[in-house]
């Protein structure tokens, strides 16, 4: 069983074309250790452990001329039905469902807007055993130019409910599942990301200090692309590593 309900964030996983250095960066950056997949066919994919549980991973890309990024994997107990749900919801499968060894069954898709997400059907591997703490996942926010849409199709999809909330002059969507707000949405912010960024699912990882966070990936070779700063949540920062994937760190403070 997966260790949160389904439709709800349960694993992120990095995409890149440099594992090795993506074992050094992370790990360095947020205490992970690496435990590399021992079959061949795996790549090298690695599952990053805090304190000896699983947060999150990293492996190969799936085609060769694809972008490094990271990805939001959603919980399910059943891949083909969200398959079809993608499909008559106006979304795209990407990658249809498959067994990965004995751990689980995942899939990609894409929304109307093209911002890919996957879900992981668990079998031995639950996914994330740890959330919300210094070094785990804490946050998963979908940008998008077109918010109303979004709201039809991971409704029609998860069964998500919008709760839009005024932040200054924009609109914050948190998900709502059941009782729960299990990640959030929000239109792309002029002069923060490139202008020409398709729509895309961010994973947010909880940090001590997101101040010393972002000048600590700077000092490994990443970039800061958001300079820290406070929003309702907690203090974040946005951030690209070495090889240009996109995350971003949150202090939640107490």
């Amino acid at each position: 069983m997966s260790t949160v309900p389904p439709g709800t964030p349960c694993w992120a996983d990095l995409a890149t074309p440099d594992l090795t250095d993506a074992r050094r960066f992370y790990p360095e950056l947020f205490g992970w250790t690496g435990q590399v997949t021992p079959e061949p066919e795996a790549g090298g994919y690695t599952v990053f452990l805090l304190d000896g549980r699983p947060v999150a991973g990293a492996g190969p890309p799936a085609i060769p001329d694809q972008v490094p990024i990271w990805s939001t994997y959603l919980a399910t107990d059943d891949a083909e039905l969200v398959a079809g749900r993608v499909e008559r919801a106006g979304g795209q499968v990407v990658v249809p469902p498959f067994e990965v060894f004995d751990k689980g069954w995942m899939a990609v898709f894409a929304d109307p807007a093209g911002a890919t997400f996957s879900v992981w059907q668990p079998l031995a591997m639950a996914g994330a055993e740890v959330f919300n703490v210094p070094g785990a996942m804490s946050w998963n926010e979908l940008v998008t130019p077109d918010p109303e849409g979004a709201k039809v199709f991971y409704e029609l999809v998860f069964g998500w409910q919008p709760d839009d909330q005024a932040v200054g002059a924009m609109t914050y969507t948190g998900w709502r599942l059941g009782t729960q707000i299990v990640a959030g949405m929000m239109p792309p912010l002029a002069g923060d990301f490139p202008a020409d960024l398709p729509a895309y699912w961010t994973v947010y990882f909880a940090v001590a200090d997101a101040d010393a966070a972002a000048a600590r990936a700077s000092e490994l070779g990443g970039t800061i692309l958001v300079p820290p700063r406070d929003i309702p949540a907690g203090r974040f920062a946005a951030l690209r590593d070495p090889q240009g994937a996109l995350f971003s760190v949150i202090d939640l403070g107490p």
